[in-house]
């Protein structure tokens, strides 16, 4: 994990297990998507539920289809968009665990997609 990407090496090596895309493309396309989502910060923190914040990171709950069309505006497959957004959801999976909440996020995830963005 780097302030370049919020998202713990765990669980990129984790979605790099389950992934339909090369593992050692897990890494870059996963900052591309957090910079991707960066650059909206100001509009996910308007329009979106806000699950998570720490020093290191915070998490957002988009609708379904935001890394879609993440993945879209940079043209990915839907490959990648599902890892991206499978790397997201792990990270927020990862911190419910840690704050006792994980049930709860795992229920919101059934409708929503996590978006972790730097602090």
């Amino acid at each position: 994990m780097t302030a370049e990407n919020p998202i713990e090496g765990q669980v990129l090596i984790l979605t790099a297990a389950k992934a339909s895309v090369g593992g050692q493309r897990v890494p870059d396309l996963v900052a591309e998507g957090r910079r991707a989502a960066q650059v909206r910060a100001d509009e996910l923190r308007r329009r979106y539920e806000r699950v998570h914040e720490d020093d290191v990171r915070t998490v957002f709950l988009a609708p379904e289809g935001f890394w879609a069309e993440v993945g879209d505006d940079l043209g990915w497959s839907k490959r990648e968009r599902e890892t991206v957004a499978r790397a997201n959801a792990e990270q927020l999976l990862r911190v419910g665990k840690r704050e006792g909440r994980r049930e709860e996020f795992e229920t919101a995830l059934e409708v929503r997609e996590a978006v972790v963005i730097g602090a």
